[in-house]
């Protein structure tokens, strides 16, 4: 029996020393944008064995969202990094005795929930052959928005705002948190940014947003009956394909 035990120990003991520590940096970025960092939080990254699903690593991106003239305005060629020391990435260590296939998926922006997306990749590993430098970088889509005005499920009285506009008031960022500005690298006249106004569940019209400051859109309408009230607002970039939507309900009384 002890000659059993001891030889299981000594397995195990084998097993365990054969495993090599591999690391990689995981990177998630924005879609015509930079990297999703620490000032937005961070992306969740988690790395799983493919044949059973086991976690093998897990963390959130920390760092910067990188630099603006070197993402976005040089032209990228072959063996050219994008990435420095200071740009935002989770390096993710596996101990694995042999290659594994693994699933990686990164969820962003963690603590913006109604702009949450989630994609992965897929990718051999091989025991002590690190992926470092710029690493895996995985693509975020979209355009993190929060309705700011009207609040969610507000109670308005008709007789408050009867024969006047009636404003609708948003924030939109870039998926990494950049700014989007009249003019600037993420040029708001490009972006067409509009709501969808619904009243008792049925289409009643489309109002225009306009940039007034830095992320921040505005928009009226004239509302002139009670009901219960939703909006839709959406933002879309045709060049990059990028799109975001936000949805709110609220309330209007006699």
């Amino acid at each position: 029996m002890k000659t059993l035990i001891l030889t299981a120990l000594c397995l195990f003991s084998a097993l365990k020393v054969s495993a090599i520590e591999t690391q990689i940096m995981i990177r998630a970025k924005a879609r015509d944008a930079k990297f999703i960092g620490s000032s937005l939080g961070g992306a969740h990254i988690i790395v799983r064995n493919k044949l059973n699903q086991q976690i093998l690593a897990e963390g959130n991106t920390t760092g910067s969202t990188g630099n603006t003239d070197l993402i976005m305005k040089t032209p990228k060629m072959r063996g050219n990094s994008i990435t420095d020391e200071q740009t935002a990435g989770f390096m993710a260590t596996v101990d694995i005795s042999e290659p594994t296939f693994v699933n990686i998926e990164v969820i962003s922006p963690l603590n913006n929930k109604q702009a949450q997306v989630s994609v992965s990749t897929e990718i051999w590993l091989i025991p002590g052959k690190n992926i470092l430098g710029e690493g895996i970088i995985l693509e975020i889509p979209g355009f993190i928005i929060d309705i700011l005005k009207p609040r969610t499920h507000q109670y308005i009285s008709l007789s408050s705002i009867k024969d006047k506009p009636f404003q609708f008031q948003a924030n939109i960022v870039m998926m990494c948190g950049c700014v989007i500005e009249k003019g600037g690298v993420w040029n708001s006249e490009d972006i067409e940014v509009k709501g969808i106004l619904k009243k008792n569940g049925k289409f009643i019209k489309n109002v225009d947003m306009s940039l007034v400051s830095t992320n921040f859109f505005e928009g009226d309408t004239l509302i002139n009956t009670a009901g219960n009230y939703e909006l839709v607002l959406y933002a879309y970039h045709g060049k990059s394909g990028n799109t975001g939507v936000d949805k709110i309900n609220y309330v209007v009384f006699e």
